[in-house]
């Protein structure tokens, strides 16, 4: 069994994958790291996204835990992260999710609803902490 995290380079990517890692480490379980990435995107931009994944796994060694980095040509960031799940028969997925407005809160992000309706396990959302 493993967690799924999804991972973008942004506050709240980190906050998915602090809260994989700390979830991988309780549970004794590996962590799989998945990217989506567009299927235009640039050299330069999976260049950034490769050295982006280099700082990921050096954490990852640095907290001594069992790992994989996925990065999938999708472009289809709930498919691939539910897709991985089910392959991998994952024991939870985690997600990052932006803090919103009161009004905000109404409207949950297209990716996030579809990974939460649509998982075939257990799904943790974090935010990244206020600013």
């Amino acid at each position: 069994m493993v967690i799924v995290v999804g991972y973008l380079a942004t506050p709240e990517g980190q906050a998915a994958l602090e809260a994989a890692i700390v979830e991988g480490q309780r549970r004794d379980l590996r962590v799989v790291v998945v990217v989506s990435m567009r299927a235009d995107a640039t050299d330069a931009e999976q260049m950034q996204v490769e050295a982006e994944l280099d700082a990921v796994r050096a954490e990852l060694i640095s907290r001594t835990v069992a790992y994989d980095v996925l990065v999938l040509d999708g472009g289809d960031v709930a498919d691939d992260l539910i897709g991985t799940a089910e392959e991998l028969e994952a024991e939870l997925i985690v997600i990052g999710l932006r803090r919103r407005s009161p009004v905000g809160k109404l409207i949950l992000g297209a990716n996030a609803q579809r990974v939460l309706f649509d998982a075939p396990c257990p799904v943790l959302t974090v935010k990244p902490p206020a600013a």
